[in-house]
C-alpha cells in the first residue's frame, strides 16, 4: 500500500509531523517548502527510513506549481498521495492589512492547492488509484472578523474538496478535507494572532495530534475530518445558529 507522498510546507508544523507520520509508514516522500535549511534538516531525518526529495520553491509565484509537477516528471517520480498543506493567515482589520501579502495568501491557500491538485489529481485518475489531502480548518465554516480573508481561503478549500471528491468519485481517486482548529504550531506566531483567544483559551492539540490523525483520515478516504471531539461540535452549533451572531462570536475569540 505504501506510496510515494508530496507534502507542501513540508518544514514546520503540521507539514512537519505528516511527513514523519507518513515516514513511519514507509512511504517515500517528496517534500517541499520555501526554507531550504529547515527542508534538508527534515529530509536528513527522515531518510533513515524512506527516500526523499526535497524541492524548495514558494509556491506562490507564478509557475511555481507547473515547475513543480514538470520536474517530479522529468525524474519519474509518481505522486500517490497529495498533502496540500502550505498556507498562512494574517491577524488585523482587512482595509488596514498589506495587500501584497493578502494578495500572497490568496495565491498560496487557493491558487497554489487547486492547481496542484488538477495536475496531480488528473494523473492518478489515469492510474485509477491516490488520493488528495487539503488542509482546510475549521474556520472553513463560519466568517472570521480579524482575519477575514484567511477564513474565507479556507472555506474556498473546504467546498472544493468537497465537490472535486465527488466529481471523481468511481475513479479510485478521493479528496479530504482536514478541518483541524486551534493547534500548537507556528501558524499563530507567523500570523500575528498569538494572543487571541482561540489560541489562548485552552491547552491546543500539537501538530503531531493532528498529523496522525490527518493521516489516518487519508488513508480512511473520508471526505470532511474535523479534527477533536469539542471542533466537531462547534462546526455542527455553528450550522444552527444566526450567521450574524456566528460573526459576532468569531469576532470575540479573535480579540486579544
Amino acid at each position: 500500500m505504501p506510496g510515494t507522498v508530496l507534502i507542501t510546507g513540508a518544514s514546520s508544523g503540521i507539514g512537519l509531523e505528516l511527513a514523519r507520520e507518513c515516514a513511519r509508514h514507509a512511504h517515500d516522500l517528496v517534500l517541499v517548502a520555501r526554507r531550504a535549511d529547515r527542508l534538508e534538516e527534515v529530509a536528513a531525518e527522515l531518510r533513515e527510513r524512506v527516500q526523499v526529495e526535497v524541492v524548495v520553491s514558494d509556491l506562490s509565484e507564478l509557475n511555481a506549481c507547473q515547475a513543480l509537477y514538470d520536474r517530479l516528471a522529468e525524474r519519474e517520480i509518481e505522486v500517490d498521495y497529495l498533502v496540500n498543506n502550505a498556507g498562512f493567515g494574517l491577524y488585523g482589520p482587512f482595509v488596514e492589512g498589506d495587500a501584497d501579502r493578502q494578495q500572497e495568501m490568496i495565491a498560496l491557500n487557493i491558487a497554489a492547492l487547486t492547481q496542484l491538485t488538477r495536475l496531480f489529481a488528473a494523473d492518478m485518475r489515469e492510474r485509477r488509484r491516490g488520493h488528495v489531502l487539503n488542509v482546510a480548518s475549521t474556520a472553513a465554516f463560519q466568517p472570521g472578523p480579524m482575519m477575514a480573508v484567511y477564513f474565507a481561503t479556507k472555506a474556498y478549500v473546504l467546498h472544493f474538496s468537497e465537490a472535486i471528491d465527488n466529481e471523481l468519485k468511481g475513479t479510485g481517486v478521493g479528496v479530504t478535507a482536514l478541518c483541524p482548529g486551534s493547534t500548537e504550531s507556528e501558524f499563530a506566531e507567523t500570523a500575528q494572532a498569538d494572543r487571541s483567544l482561540i489560541f489562548t483559551m485552552r491547552t491546543l492539540p500539537t501538530s503531531a495530534d493532528v498529523a496522525r490523525y490527518g493521516y489516518r483520515v487519508m488513508m480512511g478516504k473520508k471526505r470532511v475530518a474535523v479534527h477533536g471531539l469539542l471542533n466537531k461540535f462547534l462546526v455542527q452549533t455553528v450550522r444552527l445558529t444566526p450567521r450574524n451572531l456566528v460573526t459576532a462570536i468569531a469576532r470575540r475569540m479573535m480579540a486579544d
